[in-house]
C-alpha cells in the first residue's frame, strides 16, 4: 500500500535531501510544503500519512506544527528533522507527539533506521521485491515532478558555476582594461546558504546551550550578497540605541576567506556573567573575557558546521576587539574598507527567559564565491 508522505520545510535544498535519503524500496508518494501553514493544509488534505518536519520555518514553525497536530487531532505521524539540535528541542518536540527526531543534513541510514523502529517502512518481502524496486526505481523523479508541482521556486541548478573576478591581464595598448565579472547571487542559491547556515547555527547554538544550560532560540539566518558599504543598512535590525562591544576573528580555506563578527549588546553581559558563572564586575577587562569567551564558543562551533558540510577546513586568525559600548555602525565601520562585496550571512541568537541579544555575523569575500559555489554544487547534485 502506498504511503503518503509529507516533507515540510522551507528549504527547497533541505526537501530535496530528504527526498533522496528515502529508503530506496519505499512505496510513497511524496508531497512537500514550504511552511507550516502549508503542511497543515496538506495534511487535512490527506497528503500527509507521515509528516517529515523542520522546525525552524517563516509564518508557522515545526512546534506551531505540531500543537496543531495535537490540537486538532490531525491523523499523521511526525518525524522531526532540524538543524537544532539542542537537547531540550528534542524533549518538546517529543512532548508534543513527534515520533523522533533526527538531526540534519539528514542520514540515509539513520532515516531508514528510524522508519523501520517505528514500524513507518517495512522492507519488502522476496515474493514483492522485484515489484516494488521496478514501481520505486522511478521514486527520484517524481519527487523531483512532485516538487516543481508544489514550489513556486525555480529548481537550483545545480551545474551552474557563478564565474569568480579576476585581475585583467596588464594591456599592451592603450586600451582601457575590460570591466570586472559582476558577481551575483540567485534565490536558489541563497536558500542553499541559508541551509548551511541553519544547519551551523544549530551545532553553535547546541553547545551555547550545553555550556549556560539555557534553551537558545534560533532564528532564520538572514543571506544577503551585497556591497560592504551596505552592511550597515542591512543590519537595521539589530541597530538600536543601545551600545554594543563587538569582537572579530579572520577565517581562511583554500579559496576561501572572511570574517565572523560577533556583536553583543552591552544590556547582555550582566545575564551572561551570571549564566557563565563569572563573578560580574562592571569594568571593561570583565567584559572584553566575556566576549572572547563567547566568541570562542558560537564562531568556532559556527565554522565547524560549516567546513563539516562542506568538506573544507578553516583556519582562524587571532580574534581582535572591534570595540566595546560603542554604535554597531562603529563596529562595522573598518570592515566596509577592506573588500567590495561580501556573502553576509548574520544569524540572532536569543536566550529563552533572558535579555539577551547577541548576533554573529559570517562575511565571505566576492572571490570565495567560486569556491563555495562548486561545493554547493557537489552538495546538492
Amino acid at each position: 500500500m502506498t504511503t503518503k508522505l509529507l516533507i515540510c520545510d522551507d528549504s527547497n535544498m533541505a526537501r530535496k535531501q530528504v527526498a533522496r535519503s528515502l529508503p530506496d524500496d519505499w512505496d510513497v508518494d511524496i508531497s512537500f510544503a514550504n511552511n507550516g501553514v502549508e503542511g497543515i493544509k496538506a495534511i487535512k488534505e490527506g497528503k500527509g500519512d507521515v509528516l517529515l518536519l523542520d522546525l525552524n520555518m517563516p509564518e508557522m514553525d515545526g512546534y506551531q506544527v505540531l500543537e496543531t497536530i495535537l490540537k486538532e487531532d490531525l491523523p499523521t505521524l511526525t518525524i522531526v528533522i532540524s538543524g537544532d539540535i539542542q537537547p531540550e528541542a528534542h524533549e518538546r518536540v517529543t512532548a508534543l507527539g513527534a515520533l523522533d527526531f533526527i538531526q540534519k543534513p539528514v542520514n540515509k541510514e539513520k532515516l531508514t533506521e528510524v522508519l523501520l523502529s517505528y514500524g513507518v517502512f517495512t522492507k519488502p518481502t522476496s515474493d514483492t521485491e522485484s515489484k516494488a524496486d521496478k514501481h520505486l526505481s522511478a521514486a527520484p523523479a517524481a519527487a523531483e515532478q512532485l516538487e516543481k508541482v508544489v514550489n513556486t521556486e525555480k529548481p537550483v541548478n545545480t551545474t551552474k558555476v557563478i564565474e569568480p573576478l579576476h585581475v585583467a591581464p596588464v594591456p599592451v595598448s592603450n586600451e582601457q582594461p575590460p570591466e570586472e565579472v559582476e558577481i551575483t547571487m540567485s534565490s536558489d542559491m541563497r536558500d542553499c546558504y541559508q541551509e548551511i547556515a541553519n544547519v551551523a547555527m544549530g551545532r553553535a547554538g547546541d553547545l551555547l546551550a550545553r555550556i549556560l544550560n539555557v534553551f537558545v532560540q534560533l532564528p532564520i539566518p538572514n543571506v544577503n550578497f551585497i556591497e560592504v558599504s551596505e552592511l550597515r543598512m542591512a543590519l537595521k535590525d539589530i541597530e538600536s540605541t543601545e551600545s554594543t562591544s563587538g569582537i572579530c576573528q579572520g577565517f581562511i580555506s583554500a579559496g576561501i576567506s572572511g570574517e565572523a563578527l560577533l556583536i553583543l549588546n552591552d544590556s547582555s553581559f550582566k545575564d551572561v556573567a551570571s549564566l557563565m558563572n563569572y563573578h560580574y564586575e562592571e569594568d571593561k577587562s570583565t567584559e572584553l573575557e566575556l566576549l572572547m569567551d563567547l566568541a570562542n564558543v558560537l564562531i568556532g562551533s559556527c565554522l565547524k558546521g560549516v567546513s563539516e558540510q562542506l568538506d573544507i577546513q578553516f583556519s582562524q586568525g587571532h580574534p581582535e576587539v572591534l570595540g566595546q559600548h560603542r554604535n554597531i555602525s562603529d563596529l562595522i565601520a573598518n570592515n566596509a574598507k577592506k573588500w567590495k562585496k561580501t556573502l553576509a550571512i548574520e544569524i540572532s541568537y536569543s536566550i529563552e527567559n533572558y535579555p539577551i541579544k547577541c548576533d554573529l555575523l559570517l562575511l565571505f569575500t566576492e572571490k570565495s564565491m567560486q569556491t563555495l559555489n562548486n561545493k554547493l554544487a557537489y552538495l546538492i547534485e
